[in-house]
């Protein structure tokens, strides 16, 4: 699978990417390696191979539950299509 110009774009434009027409190529080619490694992955027999859950079984590491803004509101509202302070603004969806 190759994806066209056209594509990249929508797809920048749904992660919220600003691109460049210079910067278009490049991630177009990045793209289109992921899709080939992910085609090769596909290639590859996998019957009779159980599928791998020991990692439920693993502890995770408690870290204490604090609370904060994160300190950054202008970077993480840096892409927002709408904002009110420093909340991201939606669509009032309930009526």
């Amino acid at each position: 699978m190759s994806l066209d110009p056209a594509t990249v774009r929508r797809i920048a434009s749904l992660a919220r990417i600003r691109l460049d027409e210079a910067q278009l190529q490049p991630l177009q080619a990045e793209l289109n390696g992921i899709l080939g490694w992910i085609e090769q992955l596909n290639e590859i027999d996998v019957t009779g191979i159980e599928p791998l859950a020991g990692a439920a079984e693993m502890a995770l590491k408690m870290r204490e539950d604090v609370v904060t803004d994160g300190g950054i509101p202008d970077a993480l509202l840096a892409n927002a299509p709408d904002r009110a302070g420093d909340y991201f603004a939606v669509p009032k969806v309930v009526e």
